[in-house]
């Protein structure tokens, strides 16, 4: 009987794992018990109207496309309202030729919309199955939570886009940045890529991001 029993007890503990499990791999923002989180520097009796306002975004969706591609973010630390609330946004501008280059959102998928102009876009999924689009002013797309994607300006005219994410604040890892721009030793890196260290060397000296002073 008691051997019976923790047969039954062993397996309900089997399957509360395998329950368990898909929910940690798909974690996002934690669920709060207010309708909103007031910030310290915020007195509770005077949020108005104007807490959950930002118009930081005005002049990423309105004003000409710059030279160079652009990322204009409302995240939870340009807009503290999203504090909270699984929701955060980007504009993104595309100047004729240029790309958002290869990088992931660990804490959130992304929903692209385009606005103006075309893009081709893609992703790889944790099998390293390639998915590609060419997309078109009004068409949408979604990069899965954590997948390597990237977005291509591939024509001769500008092109603008706006991205929603289901984190307040998504994260962004570049991956030519990341692998070749921090101090991951040179050996490891050639070794990794099958090249040679001077050929690693360029690729950092190319995209190791430039110290502030």
């Amino acid at each position: 009987m008691a051997a019976a029993l923790n047969g039954v007890v062993f397996s309900m503990v089997l399957a509360l794992l395998a329950l368990s499990a898909p929910l940690a791999v798909v974690a996002g923002d934690p669920d709060i018990l207010t309708d909103y989180i007031v910030p310290l520097f915020a007195i509770p009796g005077n949020i108005t109207g104007a807490f959950f306002t930002y118009t930081g975004l005005r002049a990423a969706v309105t004003s000409p496309a710059p030279a160079n591609f652009t990322v204009t973010k409302a995240s939870m630390a340009e807009f503290p309202a999203l504090n909270g609330q699984s929701v955060s946004f980007a504009a993104l501008s595309y100047p004729p030729g240029s790309v958002n280059p290869t990088h992931t959102h660990p804490r959130a998928s992304e929903l692209l919309l385009v606005v103006d102009g075309a893009l081709s876009v893609g992703f790889v999924d944790t099998a390293g199955k390639l998915f590609t689009q060419d997309l078109a002013t009004g068409d949408m797309f979604v990069f899965p939570k954590g997948t390597v994607h990237w977005q291509f300006n591939q024509g001769n005219q500008p092109a603008k886009a706006i991205s929603a994410f289901g984190s307040a604040a998504a994260g962004l890892v570049s991956v030519p940045v990341t692998v070749f721009g921090t101090a991951i030793d040179d050996v490891v890196l050639a070794k990794s890529f099958k090249t040679d260290v001077d050929t690693v060397r360029k690729l950092k000296a190319a995209l190791t991001p430039t110290k502030k002073p």
